[in-house]
């Protein structure tokens, strides 16, 4: 890297908003590391006419043990020195089926919660390690680490408990790392950041579901009957607009509809 450039990892990116946000970060300057289940070949392209540095890695993140040695490595390999800032985005999630927890497959609540919880916050761990490494060594660019959250994550919903759980228990884990930052010299900012409501595949599902089994199925429907859903593409950019606020990380626990 013969400039300085801003390292953005993303988690997710192969579909819906995380895939919004990967193609609005293919920009110069800009070293983007996607970590999602598929390679996305059109993506790859963009960034070649982009002119941006784009790696993309293929990582199961319901059993993330390779991925987290795997990031924590390259990110030791890199020359810190040629970079501004380095930013973690945990947007990868999955929706178990929508039913009470009684009738919840166990290894789709697993899967829910490896991929919503676990990951993030190995993945979390790994990044803080290799940058604080930096730090120590007297690197002085700004890391953050963002977390995608939900609204269902501070507000219970009956037939979403695996889902609910994972996410607040990522706004949780959020709350006490940016605690532990905040006593170190250059910490990291740390935001949990719910994104409204959007038109993705999950929104689907939630359409989809059965109404015996799921009470606020007619919300979501309407939601979409009204026309309230953002686009994958409209949500990613209010995202990335928060990374870029100059407050980020003095509110740990955000949500877009609340920016001013």
């Amino acid at each position: 890297m013969n400039s300085p450039q801003d390292l953005t990892i993303l988690t997710g990116a192969s579909r819906g908003m995380g895939l919004a946000m990967a193609r609005q970060l293919l920009r110069p300057g800009h070293l983007l590391l996607c970590l999602s289940r598929h390679l996305n070949d059109e993506l790859a392209h963009e960034a070649r006419a982009a002119g941006a540095h784009l790696e993309q890695w293929s990582e199961d993140l319901s059993d993330a043990g390779e991925a987290v040695e795997r990031l924590e490595r390259w990110l030791h390999s890199l020359h810190a020195p040629a970079l501004n800032s380095a930013t973690l985005i945990n947007n990868a999630g999955l929706l178990p089926a929508i039913v009470p927890l009684q009738d919840c497959p166990a290894d789709e609540l697993v899967l829910a919660l490896r991929v919503g919880l676990e990951a993030p916050m190995l993945l979390s761990g790994a990044f803080l390690r290799a940058t604080q490494a930096w730090v120590d060594a007297g690197w002085q660019g700004e890391r953050k680490l963002l977390n995608i959250s939900s609204g269902l994550g501070r507000r219970a919903m009956a037939s979403q408990s695996p889902y609910c759980a994972a996410k607040a228990g990522l706004d949780h884990f959020s709350r006490c790392v940016a605690l532990e930052q905040a006593q170190r010299p250059h910490g990291a900012k740390v935001v949990a950041l719910a994104p409204g409501v959007i038109a993705t595949g999950m929104q689907v599902q939630l359409r989809a579901a059965d109404p015996q089994g799921f009470p606020d199925r007619a919300r979501f429907v309407g939601l979409h009957e009204q026309g309230l859903l953002a686009s994958p593409e409209q949500a990613a950019a209010q995202v990335l607009a928060w990374l870029d606020r100059p407050d980020f990380g003095q509110d740990v626990i955000a949500d877009v509809r609340d920016a001013s």
